[in-house]
């Protein structure tokens, strides 16, 4: 499960993908069309890892329920700063 931003408090995308280093490649070449290229949403701000592919949909579909005040707490607490996070999973 993660979340891309398209800048500090930016617009937000929630995902889920069983290879994060790809989706997120795939979002910041633009790729995937749609609401990311759209809205250049390409910052990887905070991601989970989960046991099970069942896991982290239940927990993106929570996600997507949440007001946008909670979404940004929670990054916030993980990512005080915004900083891009692909560098940390990229291979």
């Amino acid at each position: 499960m993660y979340i891309l931003a398209s800048a500090r408090n930016g617009t937000l995308y929630i995902g889920v993908t069983s290879n994060l280093p790809q989706r997120v490649w795939q979002h910041r070449e633009g790729f995937l069309g749609g609401f990311t290229s759209r809205y250049s949403i390409k910052t990887l701000v905070y991601y989970e890892v989960h046991d099970t592919m069942e896991s982290a949909i239940r927990r993106e579909k929570q996600m997507k329920l949440w007001k946008r005040s909670w979404k940004i707490e929670l990054i916030e607490r993980a990512n005080p700063n915004w900083l891009d996070l692909y560098g940390d999973i990229a291979f």
